[in-house]
């Protein structure tokens, strides 16, 4: 009987002995022993084609890579709450890096720090939040506005206009991205006779960029900066609703844009590498999560010019 008992003892603590084993494997394993990784691209929308465009470069590179689980969530509209929520719901969802465009600096930050402390790695793209991140990857957004200004600035001067009101379509007063933008053009005008209007914002909707727009062609503006996508549409229609007398530049690359560069609405706009920082970002993503070291921290994506003269 004492016999059977010392067995049994045994076998039961060779039993617990295995299962501590198993447990502290699946501890140490997960992606790197040949499992996929599961990167989130979470954006500020779905709506623009900007958007739609980093996602391309991104499942690209996930492809390429081969051990990757990729999704792209991202709110219907631009929305804090909802942004949160999609951090969250891929926190939940077992991420294991997070490439994100900011809504704004701070609304996010807080479910970053917990995405964080689950061990998830964050990755900005285009637009970072005031977080820690393992790098961001976007346009030099001040440069690229103060491009934009000075675009207007001497399609203005070539028709005679040295001096006049000048209106802005922003997203919004928090957007890291587009205020930037917004200082840049803002800075292409200092020294000149031209007044900047106050900016009013549109949260990227192009039926309300073009309403703001239209208030400030009733003002009599000379020229209309559009901020994003959104914005850009919206002061082309209202442009072309007018008759075309107001010069118009703006940000990103869409078809709408295009034609609207074509018809002579819009002067030019400052079209991003929306396919690099997604392309790039997962990348870096992975080479974050295998433990390889990250050389540049702060990848400038580019940015270039297109009027009609560059549109084939």
């Amino acid at each position: 009987m004492k016999k059977k008992l010392i067995a049994s003892v045994m076998t039961l603590a060779l039993s617990l002995t295995a299962l501590a084993g198993c447990g502290s494997t699946d501890d140490n394993e997960g992606a790197s022993s040949g499992d996929k990784y599961k990167v989130y691209l979470i954006t500020m929308d779905q709506m623009d084609q900007h958007w739609v465009t980093v996602d391309g470069g991104a499942k690209k590179a996930a492809d390429e890579l081969g051990n990757v689980e990729y999704t792209w969530l991202a709110p219907d509209v631009k929305d804090d709450a909802k942004q949160i929520e999609s951090i969250n719901n891929a926190v939940a969802g077992g991420a294991d890096a997070i490439m994100l465009a900011a809504n704004g600096p701070d609304a996010v930050t807080a479910a970053l720090k917990e995405a964080e402390e689950a061990g998830v790695k964050i990755v900005y793209v285009d637009s970072p939040a005031d977080f820690p991140a393992v790098a961001t990857l976007a346009t030099d957004n001040e440069a690229a506005g103060k491009t934009a200004g000075e675009e207007m600035k001497k399609a203005l001067e070539a028709n005679g206009v040295t001096s006049g009101k000048i209106g802005i379509v922003n997203v919004n007063a928090a957007t890291a991205s587009t205020v930037a933008r917004e200082k840049g053009f803002r800075a292409a005008f200092e020294g000149t006779s031209f007044e900047i209007l106050e900016t009013q914002y549109g949260d990227g909707d192009a039926a309300r960029s073009k309403d703001i727009a239209a208030n400030y062609i009733t003002q009599g503006v000379v020229g209309i900066f559009g901020a994003n996508e959104g914005s850009t549409v919206g002061a082309g229609n209202a442009i072309k609703e007018a008759g075309g007398e107001v010069v118009g530049v703006g940000f990103d690359k869409s078809d709408t844009i295009l034609e609207l560069i074509k018809s002579g609405e819009l002067l030019a706009t400052m079209a991003q590498n929306p396919d690099v920082m997604g392309y790039e970002g997962m990348k870096v993503a992975v080479k974050a999560l295998k433990g390889e070291a990250i050389e540049k921290t702060s990848v400038d994506t580019g940015v270039s010019v297109i009027n009609k003269d560059s549109i084939k």
